[in-house]
């Protein structure tokens, strides 16, 4: 990856940083509704995945997706409305942070149910078969979902039908309040059961933007040539807690210390450096983001709320409410 490629990664998740710091500030000031689950620290995996796709492979992620949504598309300003619940928002107001979607990009949602959307990845790979495209479908989802029935579930199934989806695990160490390490039976919760399902799995710096996009390059290409799914565990951590309910007080001290220093940001800019970019124009892409959220902040601020007589729209792909039968 040359100077200029990863420029414009480290700009994308410059822009999601401050995105997710303006639904911190804004949940504090009384203007966010509801809980959010802040993905501060996850950046590399969203930025670097999807710079690996598509523009028409399909995306699902978790309650804890407003780095996937910005990275497949959603401006900050519609994922800022949309936690704001502005009739401008992301999905109008009837989704929040829990539930961006924004399928003309291909992100097909984020679901609060964990390993849920597991096997709908599966089934929108099904689907890219059955009509004969070169579509992949990726789930992210946290390392709590490994212990789920819905994850041994979906991997069973797209090995027994070679199916083209990733599923990418995000590892921040932690499912909610508990470590992952505490209740599972194998080191790498992801990573070491790909070999029950006879796919491969593989380890990857989460934190690191250019590792991650080549290794989701590598596995999007097999997928693509018919040779079926792939687990990826990108070990990465979150700077916040589980939700904005939650102080983090369980976290070693010396723990957060190490990987705060181990920034997804701080890499990708010393990266950088090495590249031979010079600090200023670094600087210059800080400042651009810094610009784009700001504005979106406003804009948010300032849009209507949602249309009450709207409440029942959208149910279907055509945006109607009729039941059909």
């Amino acid at each position: 990856m040359d100077g200029t490629e990863l420029l414009a990664r480290y700009e994308q998740m410059a822009v999601i940083r401050r995105t997710e710091k303006a639904a911190h500030d804004l949940f504090l000031h009384g203007l966010v509704k509801g809980t959010t689950h802040l993905a501060a620290g996850h950046e590399a995996i969203a930025v670097g995945a999807s710079a690996a796709l598509h523009a028409d492979d399909y995306v699902f992620a978790t309650y804890r997706g407003h780095h996937h949504a910005l990275a497949r598309g959603a401006t900050p300003e519609e994922c800022l409305a949309e936690l704001m619940s502005r009739a401008t928002g992301l999905c109008k107001a009837k989704g929040g942070s829990m539930h961006l979607t924004k399928a003309a990009t291909g992100m097909l949602g984020s679901y609060a149910i964990v390993g849920a959307h597991l096997p709908m990845a599966v089934g929108a790979a099904w689907s890219a078969r059955l009509r004969g495209t070169d579509q992949i479908a990726v789930a992210f989802f946290g390392d709590g979902a490994t212990n789920i029935g819905a994850f041994h579930e979906a991997l069973n199934l797209a090995a027994v039908w070679k199916l083209p989806v990733l599923f990418v695990c995000e590892n921040n160490l932690y499912m909610e309040y508990t470590p992952i390490a505490d209740v599972t039976a194998v080191a790498r919760p992801a990573a070491d059961r790909a070999p029950a399902y006879g796919i491969p799995g593989e380890v990857v710096d989460g934190n690191d933007v250019v590792a991650v996009q080549e290794m989701v390059e590598r596995f999007a290409r097999r997928a693509r040539a018919g040779d079926g799914p792939a687990l990826i565990e990108a070990q990465t951590y979150r700077h916040f807690g589980h939700s904005r309910a939650d102080p983090a007080t369980y976290r070693p001290a010396e723990e957060v210390e190490r990987w705060l220093k181990h920034d997804p940001l701080d890499l990708a800019r010393g990266r950088l450096i090495e590249l031979g970019v010079a600090p200023e124009t670094v600087t210059a892409a800080d400042e651009r983001a810094r610009d784009v959220v700001a504005k979106a902040v406003e804009a948010a601020k300032a849009a209507p709320g949602p249309d009450p007589g709207e409440a029942l729209t959208d149910v279907w792909a055509d945006g109607g409410a009729a039941w059909r039968t």
